[in-house]
Parts: C-alpha cells; sequence; structure tokens
C-alpha cells in the first residue's frame, strides 16, 4: 500500500488540500517544502527538465549545430531528472518529513542523478570498451540500480521494485534453478553491462519513448489543463447533460472522457472532474459507493482515450513498429464504446433510483432542445469534415506554402474566438453542495473555450499532413499552447477595455512556468517506471526467460487459446493490482504478448501484433480500480467518503464492459478499423458493436427495459457475442478461407487491399528441434508490387526445389515479432472465400433476438420498473 492509500480516510470530509495531496503522493511527490531554498529548487529542477526535453524535440539543436544529444545521451539526463526528483518530492515512508527536505534526501538524489548522468558524461569512453566494464563502471552500475529500485518503491510502491528484484534474481541464480528454469547465469559484470551500460536495459526502449514522447505529451496535457480547458471540459458537459436523468453522472463521465484526451492520469482525472461531479451525483439520489465507482470507471477510462492513453501509445508504436497514428486510430473505437456504454450503466443506475437531473436557468422546449442538440451534432461533425478536407487538400493547392498559411490562419483564427470570448464572463469555480446550484445555460458556456482547440488542430496537422514524428509534432503544439497560455489573459483584458492588460500578461507567464513544472512532476513516476520495467526487459534478453514463458503458459493452457488470454488478463490483473499501468504494459509486452502471438498462430489463428498490445494494456488498466490498493478508487472515496474497497468492488462491475473488449477484438480485428475498407463497412461495425456493449451491459446489469429473467439475459448475451465476433458464427456454416498455393504468394501480396493483411502459413524447427506450423498475419501497406510489399512487412522469400522459404527477416520487423524465421517453410496463403455468406449476416438473427426480449420486457414494464416493488401479477 503506497502513502497515498495508507493516510487515505474514507470516513471523513476531505477538503482541497486532502485531495491536493492524494494526488501529489500518486503523481508529483508528497512533500512540500516551506523553506525558501527547497522550494527553488522543487521548481527550478522541473523546470529545467521541461526545457531540456523541449530543446532535444526541436529543431534548433540541428539548426544552430549546438546542443546535439543522441539518444542514449538524452535517455540518461531524461532519468537524471527523475531520480533527482524522486528523492527531493517523494518521501521515503509515511512518517517522513513531508515539510521539508532532510540533507540525506538531496545526498541520494545527487548520487542517483550522478548514476544516471555518467552514461552520459562517459559515453564515448564505453563505447571503446564494450563488454569490458571497469571497477568504477561495475559500481556505478550496481549503485544506479539500488537508487532506482528505492526510486521506483518510493513514487510506485513496492509492486515493480519486487518484480526487479526477482528477475535480478533469476538472473544470478540460473545454475541453480530447477531444469526448465535453468541457465547459465550472468555474472556481477556481464548484468551491469547489460542493465546500467548499454541500451538493453534500463536505458532500453521503453525509457528512449518516454524521452523522446511521452514527457512532451504529457506536459501538452499540462499545459492544456494549465490554461482552462479542463475546466472548460467540466462545465460544457455540466451545461450538456446536467438536467438529464441522473445527469450529473453523466456530465461526470462526459467530463472524464473530455479530461482524458489530455491527462494520462487517472487519479489526477478522478479529483479533477470528481470534486465537482461526485457531490453533484450524491445530491441528486446515487448512493456514495455508486458516485464514487462512475467517477473512477469514467477516470480510469481516459487512459485508454487517444492520444495520450496513459503513455501507453507511443510504447505500443514502439513495440508493435507502427506509426504512433495508427496506434491512434485502432484505438479509437473501443474507447468511445467504453465511454457509451457508461453512459447507458448510468442511465440503468438512474432508473433504478428512479433519479432526476438538476434544474436549468433556462427552460426550452423538447423540440427546442433537441434542435440545439441536433444543430451542435451537426456543427461538430461539419467542423470535423472541414478539418478533414482541409487537411486533405491544402498541401496540394499550396504546396510548401501551407505550413505558413495554416500557421497564419490559426494565429487569425485565435484572435477571432478570443474576442468572442471576451463577451461571456468567466467560468466560475461552482459549490457543488450549495442548494441553489442550478444549470449554466449551454449557449452561454460553449464559447467560452472554443479556442483550446486549436493547439490541438496544430498537433493533428502535424501528424497527419506534415507527416512529422510524434515527438516534433508535440514540439510544435506545445509551442502554440505556450502562446496560448500567455497570451490569453491579456487580449482578454485588452478585447474587454480594460486597463489590467500587463498584470493578465505577468499572470500568463506564472501560469506558463507553473504547467511547465507540473508537466515535469508529472513525469516522474512514468521516467522511473520505464526506466525499472527496462530490467524485465534487460533479463528476457539475457537470460532468454520469454522463451521459458512461453512453454510454462503453453502447458498449463494446454494449447488452448482462450484459456491462455484469460490466464494473461489474470497475469494482468494481479501485476496491476500494485503496479502503475505503463509498467504494467512494458513487463507483460515483454513477456506475454510474444506468448499470445505463438499460441495464436499455432491454433490457426492470425493474431494482429496491435490487437495483442491492447489486449495487455487494457487489462492492466485495471490497477487504478482493483481493490485493496487502487489508488482510483482511494482517491474518489475520499471525495465521497464512501468505503474505498466497495467503492473499489463497484467499479470493477463497472468496468466488466471495458474488459470485455480486448477478448472480442482478439477474434475480431474489425474493432481496431482492421480490414475495414469503407465507410458502410465503418458504420455497420461501430453500430453493431455498439448495440452489443449496451446488450452486454445491460447483462452485467440484469435490466434490459426491465428487470431482466436468467433466460432472457442468456438470449441477449449470445446476441451480443453475435454482434461482436459474427465471423466466429459464419465459420461455423462455412470457412472464411480457402488455401492458396505457397508459389502464388508474391502475387497473392500484390492484390492485397492497401494497409491490408496477407494470411500465411510457415512451418518450421524451433530453437530445441521441435516441429511448429504457425498462421500469421503480415500487414502489406501501401500498394505496391508484391515482392516490395512483402520487404516492408520484414520477410524475402525465395522459391527452391519447389518449396517456398524465408530467405530473410529483417530486425525488429513485423515479420520478426510475428515469429517468422529465417529458412521457414512457406506452407500455404490463406485467401478468403468467395462462396462464404457475408459474415454481416450474423446480425439479422442477434437483432432478432434483441427484439424478442425488448417486446416481452415492454409488455411488463409497468409493473417491472426497476427501483419499484415487484408485483406477481399484472393488474386488470
Amino acid at each position: 500500500m503506497t502513502n497515498a492509500q495508507a493516510n487515505t480516510s474514507s470516513q471523513s470530509p476531505a477538503s482541497t488540500e486532502d485531495l491536493a495531496r492524494i494526488v501529489a503522493e500518486a503523481d508529483t511527490g508528497g512533500r512540500m517544502p516551506r523553506s525558501r531554498p527547497a522550494q527553488i529548487v522543487l521548481f527550478v529542477v522541473p523546470l529545467l527538465w521541461a526545457l531540456f526535453q523541449l530543446w532535444y524535440a526541436s529543431p534548433l539543436p540541428f539548426q544552430l549545430r549546438f546542443g546535439v544529444f543522441n539518444a542514449t545521451e538524452a535517455r540518461a539526463i531524461h532519468l537524471a531528472f527523475a531520480l533527482f526528483l524522486t528523492f527531493a518530492a517523494f518521501p521515503a515512508t509515511k512518517n517522513s518529513p513531508r515539510d521539508y527536505i532532510p540533507w540525506y534526501e538531496w545526498g541520494l538524489g545527487l548520487i542517483a542523478a550522478g548514476c544516471s548522468a555518467y552514461i552520459f558524461v562517459f559515453q564515448g569512453e564505453l563505447a571503446r570498451r564494450p563488454g569490458l566494464p571497469t571497477m568504477l563502471d561495475i559500481g556505478v552500475a550496481i549503485v544506479g540500480m539500488l537508487m532506482l529500485l528505492e526510486a521506483a518503491r518510493r513514487s510506485l510502491g513496492l509492486a515493480l521494485p519486487i518484480v526487479g528484484i526477482l528477475f535480478l534474481c533469476y538472473a544470478f541464480f540460473g545454475p541453480y534453478l530447477p531444469d526448465l528454469f535453468a541457465h547459465r547465469g550472468a555474472s556481477i559484470p556481464r548484468a551491469a553491462t547489460q542493465y546500467w551500460l548499454t541500451s538493453e536495459g534500463v536505458f532500453g526502449v521503453a525509457l528512449g519513448v518516454s524521452t523522446a514522447f511521452v514527457f512532451l505529451f504529457v506536459l501538452f496535457g499540462s499545459l492544456l489543463e494549465k490554461a482552462g480547458a479542463g475546466n472548460y471540459f467540466i462545465k460544457v458537459a455540466f451545461a450538456m447533460l446536467g438536467h438529464f436523468r441522473g445527469g450529473p453522472a453523466k456530465a461526470a463521465v462526459l467530463g472524464s472522457a473530455a479530461t482524458g484526451l489530455i491527462s494520462g492520469s487517472s487519479v489526477a482525472n478522478v479529483v479533477t472532474t470528481g470534486t465537482f461531479t461526485i457531490p453533484l451525483m450524491k445530491r441528486v439520489g446515487y448512493p456514495p459507493v455508486k458516485a464514487g465507482a462512475i467517477e473512477v470507471s469514467a477516470s480510469v477510462n481516459g487512459q485508454i482515450m487517444p492520444p495520450v492513453m496513459g503513455a501507453a501509445a507511443f510504447l505500443i508504436a514502439e513495440y508493435v513498429g507502427i506509426p504512433y497514428s495508427e496506434v491512434v486510430k485502432h484505438a479509437i473505437v473501443p474507447a468511445l464504446l467504453t465511454y457509451i456504454a457508461l453512459f447507458y450503466v448510468v442511465d440503468i443506475e438512474a432508473r433504478r433510483h428512479n433519479l432526476k437531473g438538476l434544474e436549468r436557468k433556462q427552460h426550452r422546449s423538447n423540440l427546442m432542445s433537441a434542435a440545439l442538440f441536433g444543430m451542435t451534432a451537426a456543427g461538430f461533425v461539419i467542423f470535423c469534415w472541414l478539418v478533414g478536407v482541409a487537411l486533405g487538400w491544402t498541401r496540394e493547392l499550396f504546396g510548401t506554402a501551407a505550413t505558413w498559411g495554416v500557421a497564419l490562419g490559426s494565429a487569425l483564427l485565435y484572435l477571432v474566438l478570443l474576442a468572442i470570448r471576451s463577451r461571456f464572463p468567466d467560468l466560475a469555480e461552482d459549490d457543488p453542495n450549495n442548494p441553489d446550484l442550478v444549470l449554466p445555460d449551454t449557449l452561454k458556456v460553449a464559447p467560452t473555450g472554443i479556442h483550446y482547440i486549436l493547439p490541438v488542430f496544430i498537433l493533428v496537422w502535424c501528424l497527419m499532413v506534415e507527416q512529422l514524428s510524434p515527438g516534433l509534432s508535440a514540439f510544435y503544439g506545445i509551442c502554440a499552447l505556450m502562446v496560448l497560455v500567455v497570451t490569453q489573459k491579456p487580449l482578454i483584458a485588452l478585447f474587454r477595455g480594460q486597463t489590467k492588460v500587463f498584470g493578465e500578461l505577468k499572470s500568463g507567464v506564472h501560469d506558463l512556468l507553473d504547467g511547465l513544472v507540473t508537466g515535469s512532476r508529472n513525469m516522474i513516476g512514468i521516467g522511473i517506471a520505464t526506466a525499472a520495467a527496462g530490467i524485465v526487459v534487460g533479463t528476457v534478453a539475457l537470460t532468454g526467460v520469454g522463451l521459458v514463458m512461453t512453454e510454462i503458459v503453453i502447458s498449463v493452457s494446454g494449447g488452448n487459446l482462450l484459456i491462455m488470454l484469460l490466464m494473461t488478463a489474470l497475469i494482468c490483473m494481479v501485476l496491476g493490482l500494485g503496479m502503475p499501468t505503463t509498467a504494467n504494459y512494458v513487463v507483460v509486452a515483454t513477456l506475454i504478448a510474444p506468448v499470445i502471438v505463438d499460441v495464436a498462430s499455432l491454433n490457426g489463428l492470425a493474431v494482429a501484433l496491435v490487437a495483442v498490445h491492447l489486449y495487455v494494456f487494457y487489462f492492466g488498466l485495471m490497477a487504478d480500480v482493483t481493490p485493496p490498493v487502487g489508488l482510483a478508487s482511494f482517491a474518489a472515496s475520499a471525495i465521497s467518503r464512501a468505503d474505498p474497497v466497495r467503492t473499489g468492488v463497484q467499479a470493477f462491475r463497472y468496468e466488466m464492459r471495458t474488459a470485455i473488449l480486448p477478448l472480442i477484438f482478439i477474434f475480431n480485428h474489425q474493432l481496431l478499423l482492421i480490414g475495414v475498407t469503407s465507410w458502410w463497412g465503418l458504420a455497420l461495425t461501430v453500430t453493431m458493436s455498439l448495440i452489443g456493449m449496451l446488450m452486454f451491459v445491460s447483462v452485467t446489469q440484469q435490466i434490459f427495459i426491465s428487470r431482466s429473467r436468467i433466460w432472457e439475459t442468456a438470449i441477449l448475451l449470445l446476441a451480443c457475442f453475435m454482434l461482436f465476433v459474427p465471423g466466429q458464427f459464419m465459420d461455423r456454416i462455412l470457412p472464411g478461407t480457402l488455401d492458396a498455393p505457397a508459389g502464388d504468394i508474391v502475387t497473392l501480396a500484390e492484390q492485397v487491399p492497401e494497409n491490408g493483411f496477407l494470411t500465411v502459413e510457415v512451418s518450421g524447427f524451433s530453437v530445441t528441434g521441435d516441429e511448429y506450423q504457425r498462421v500469421v498475419r503480415l500487414p502489406m501497406g501501401a500498394e505496391a508490387d508484391g515482392a516490395a510489399r512483402l520487404s516492408n512487412a520484414g520477410v524475402q522469400i525465395t522459391e527452391f526445389a519447389g518449396q517456398v522459404q524465408v530467405l530473410n527477416v529483417r530486425f525488429r520487423s513485423q515479420a520478426e515479432r510475428l515469429g517468422i524465421n529465417i529458412g521457414d517453410n512457406v506452407e500455404r496463403v490463406l485467401v478468403a472465400n468467395p462462396e462464404r455468406p457475408p459474415q454481416e449476416l450474423v446480425f439479422i438473427p442477434a437483432l432478432l433476438l434483441i427484439t424478442a426480449v425488448a417486446m416481452l420486457q415492454w409488455r411488463r414494464r409497468e409493473w417491472d420498473q426497476p427501483g419499484m416493488p415487484r408485483k406477481r401479477t399484472v393488474p386488470a
């Protein structure tokens, strides 16, 4: 149990200071020193960290030919900042002082930072003697590892350090382990080199992603929050939905979804939105446990909402080997489905407790309200369409001048939006316990923050049109956001004709500095988590334990894919009991994701890599929900004054709708927009998946139109799976694929649609001499000739003596990650069966089953409504 949990009382009111402490101890460090020198250090060091990251991401070092850092140097500096701030900001124990920094903490912080900076200072010498560490190298590595484990314990709890220590023991004591686990073992010089002195351990891929991408997007979210976007999202959601049945809970869902766009912390999401929404939910009649659980479920799902996704989107892109924009595309539909389903959960609870919404100032007719909602939705769709058109033709029409045109247009639009904003009053912080609180007018709230969209637009422009790297795109988005934070207040004052322009400018500069510092402190835990997770990655590379895990899981599951998937989910949830989502993902993705690919391919199921990695990521989300250590549940219970364990259990029940999604998109990749080639197909996939998700919620809540009987629940469950995985049902009638000769692989690769997949079966021999056959899906990417598309997927083939063989597999390519090896034989190519009826026909009987249950429940709705006494007979 972490300090934040130990110090949280669920039975007493939580003040603003208490909530700030919970967030601090979970994300930024719970130490708030009173001495001026310590305050200056905890302000200047994070500020320098943010400035360094901006400098590293910018093109200025290359243009000025000054201050250019390679990846290893940047990772060492990144970790040095994180280590120093951990010892300075995070107390060692719950009894350690919070109001000052002891002298030994300064010393530990400097030693830890020095061990990381050693890689930066002596990189040249280390490169000239690879694998031959000196005694000083070994000493620095040992001390650095100890400091890293202690930093992980302080900032993340005990789970990750324990996992790291177990893997270190496995590396050293290999010769003394049973046969299955035995290996040669590692000497201290070899381990020091592996874990600390190369990029195969602590300073590996995970820390590199944290350095290059994650920091910038976390900083972007922090600045957007400091600009006022978080409060704006909450107020708009409250104004739009507060008058509906259970309105405050629906506002909490929408507000958390919007906040999740800019935040990677579920605890911060809970406190940001929950401080306002949880008291309102209790006020309209939600029990405290359910009020807190709804906020927890909404806030935790913010981590699956692109673009930040709790920092995992960038790790997934790196591990899978696809562009970041592809990860966002694959993740968007499941994220939207789970939030829409949560709206349904909230509505069911409102029906169950017979709840009402809050009173509005402006009373409009239902027709007028529907018209305004339709106009808002239509305006949003038109805006997205215009943006899409602009993204499509501006570059072609204006060429290189398009960049400057977009910049100038954004600046002019920014001034226009601020001029409109100045005509409306500032958004005040409302008291949710005020008995006279009524809903604000949406038309007066919505125009006050439209300018917050502009930095997001610039970020998307850089990613999609300019096709810049995620780091450089985030840099330009942050630059635009920095201008917004500094100038919005003085420009609004200027448009209002006020004289306090200079004072507002000073306030904007203060907000900018505060946002940079907060963003850096939010990154402490993520930086430490990615570094500590590198211990697991280093051990896998050093000992080959990944193969052992494969044998164990296959043996225990009997080679059954479904059992193995459930085992993986259990492993993710157990690790998630005390490990943050980012570290949990790195560990499980390193150990278990390759196992899923192997078992699936051995079962004849070709699984896309991104589906596997999203699978382990989704189940790792339960870290912040599941009792007894769910931080988000503790934060919500501090606000709702409910029992944190009961809050966590109820939140987990709500999160069952999220837990079902990974199992679905493993078997139906269309949910990840893989294989969807038309707008009609997209609309059908999303619509049917949404209906299936709503039916699954009805099953878990045992309510549809009225209370569901057991056999009605069974019918709805069958219907929802027919909607989720129609291909599995259609395969029982006719197989979805036919065999094509392996010799046609080049021709068939050329015929695959753009960004489609080629399914092939390969055979070969493992390192132990066992023969295997596996089915894999190779991404074909853009249209080209077949050989080039296969090469882009990472595989080169040749035909020899009538057998198609794998001639070469590119390092870290999709083919390598899918388990294809040099020398494998291509046995066959699987092509779509032209005689098989469209799998979408399964939707018809599924919808008929749902309609039948709806008609039966509609007939008894008047005497079997949720929240009303159940009667045995229908009144005459």
